[in-house]
């Protein structure tokens, strides 16, 4: 099964993320299909940098996204939409 989630990198207490594809069976942070985005929970959510074609793409190929990657997609909207 592969699912679309969140792998940490960055120094201690001072994370960032890559949003990547990978195999459910693989680490956390280890090797992965592809990347499709970077989240920095320490920058404004608008700039959140996430690949949303190629979400839908992988989702379409049997893809299951995490909840707490769910979570950055539906915040990051929120905050695109206030932006204007």
């Amino acid at each position: 099964m592969v699912k679309i989630r969140l792998a940490r990198h960055g120094a201690k207490k001072n994370p960032y993320y890559h949003v990547v594809v990978a195999d459910a069976q693989s680490p956390r942070d280890g090797r992965f299909i592809e990347q499709v985005g970077i989240y920095d929970p320490a920058k404004p959510m608008a700039e959140a940098k996430i690949d949303h074609a190629r979400i839908a793409y992988w989702t379409d190929q049997g893809a299951k996204i995490t909840e707490s990657l769910r979570k950055v997609i539906r915040e990051q909207a929120k905050a695109a939409a206030a932006a204007g």
